[in-house]
């Protein structure tokens, strides 16, 4: 009689639970736009959601302990002439995000640590290059300041923030919509899947695709791809009959995968969550009320069902917190922000063990805040792997740093406008010439007045910072 061998994993038994309903963040207007974007982000410090707003697009940026009802009032992040359709925390510095929008503008923005008291409208910086809507961010996961969107015009572009500067600008590869972008662990390759069907493997600084799989997934429907810590690619899609199908590739040989499942007929698209220290990838389907998970290893069927976190209510995005901001007291291996129509809901997956003890298996060292390279090392063709940081001890957030940036003062560049009348001023009469005079007097008092009033909020709000780190 043949007995059934259970596979040995310490993933076998990870259980997914809703926080207690004060650990909520209650009353947000999340967004009503029809993107597949996750519409959340989340950082040891803040949770960034992408919101409903009159006039243009925003988000709202809360401190990870404020929990409960939002004012309607709490400050929003707005600066956007169109709605946002991403948003992405710089994995190098906790106070910075970069936000996506209809607008075909790229902003970044410093968060202070204390609660600001008005609406955040100033961006560091804005980066203008694409010409139709961007709706992918990614920042770069070991080269500071180096930050990648993509965009409705088919286009990649790859920036330093710190300068303002394009580095690269990949904008021949994809003949149609891009679909998802993902980076791999030292950031030397892309993965792409296009609205043509085709699994890209990319090498953006010699501008190569490197390697490609047509039809990945048989169906029409967007497909989504991420790298795992083996190197191979692990997909969702559709097949033809419209299901719901995960795959795993190796690039090295794109022929046939490594392993291909069918879900089931739901038509929302499959957004894939992995966590490199574990090797366990999350589906979360926008309109589903579920998240599935399974362990990936180098034994056949490669790619194990694990369980399924259910509850009543649909997501409409979903945040995925950093190893580093997880509570390894509780063997905590992953923690999900689910948003629904008006709150967020923080889901944690644990793994029981009965020991208080620090869980040397479940937490091997992790990604830390340092990046490995400068942009323009990375550029110059070097790579390295992320910084490790242990969790022996938890995680403290570092306190607020300064993302400097240096730009060029584009007024040195700009050639001389040309006059569009030949009429001098001269030949205008003396009267409109005092008047004009007069006016131009009026404008620089006034200049001068808000500099002055603009240098001195940022000095209260200096010392506000200084106050609020001196209380921590």
């Amino acid at each position: 009689m043949s007995r059934r061998v259970v596979r040995q994993s310490k993933f076998r038994h990870v259980f997914g639970q809703a926080a207690k309903a004060d650990q909520a963040y209650e009353d947000i207007r999340v967004s009503k736009v029809t993107w597949d974007s996750s519409f959340c982000a989340v950082n040891p410090k803040f949770l960034a959601i992408i919101v409903e707003a009159g006039g243009g697009g925003a988000f709202i940026v809360l401190p990870l302990a404020k929990t409960g009802r939002v004012d309607k009032n709490y400050p929003l992040v707005t600066g956007h002439t169109a709605p946002v359709l991403d948003i992405d925390w710089c994995p190098h510095n906790d106070n910075v995000i970069a936000s996506a929008s209809d607008d075909t503008a790229v902003m970044v923005w410093q968060i202070p640590d204390y609660t600001p008291m008005r609406n955040i409208t100033e961006p560091i910086i804005t980066l203008e290059g694409h010409s139709k809507r961007v709706g992918i961010l990614s920042w770069h996961p070991t080269a500071r300041n180096v930050l990648l969107s993509a965009g409705g015009d088919n286009m990649i572009i790859i920036w330093n923030v710190g300068t303002g500067e394009v580095l690269l600008s990949l904008d021949d590869m994809h003949p149609d919509v891009i679909h998802s972008v993902c980076w791999n662990s030292n950031g030397s390759l892309l993965a792409t899947t296009c609205k043509d069907k085709t699994l890209r493997i990319i090498d953006p600084r010699k501008g190569q695709v490197v390697a490609e799989r047509f039809a990945a997934h048989e169906g029409m429907r967007p497909m989504r791809a991420v790298f795992t810590r083996q190197g191979h690619i692990f997909t969702t899609g559709f097949t033809r009959m419209s299901q719901r199908e995960l795959g795993l590739w190796d690039p090295n040989n794109f022929e046939e995968p490594v392993a291909l499942q069918e879900m089931d007929t739901s038509n929302g698209v499959l957004l894939p969550f992995y966590d490199p220290d574990s090797s366990i990838v999350y589906l979360c389907g926008k309109g589903d009320s579920s998240i599935r998970y399974f362990e990936i290893t180098d034994e056949p069927p490669f790619v194990h069902y694990l369980n399924t976190f259910s509850s009543k209510e649909p997501q409409r995005g979903m945040g995925f917190m950093p190893k580093r901001g997880l509570d390894v007291s509780k063997c905590e291996i992953a923690r999900f922000y689910k948003l629904h129509e008006r709150k967020c809901e923080p889901i944690i997956m644990t793994v029981p063990r009965k020991s208080d003890l620090f869980q040397d298996d479940l937490y091997p060292d992790t990604p830390g805040p340092e990046p490995a390279l400068e942009a323009d090392e990375w550029l110059s063709g070097q790579d390295a792997d992320p910084v490790l940081i242990s969790l022996r001890d938890g995680y403290v957030p570092p306190k607020h740093r300064e993302l400097r940036v240096t730009k060029r003062n584009i007024l040195d560049v700009r050639p001389p406008s040309v006059p569009r009348r030949s009429q001098s001023a001269s030949d205008a009469p003396l009267s409109q010439q005092h008047t004009l005079e007069t006016l131009l007097e009026e404008i620089k008092a006034l200049r001068e007045r808000v500099q002055a009033q603009e240098q001195r909020i940022t000095a209260l709000e200096n010392m506000l910072c200084e106050l609020v780190d001196g209380t921590d």
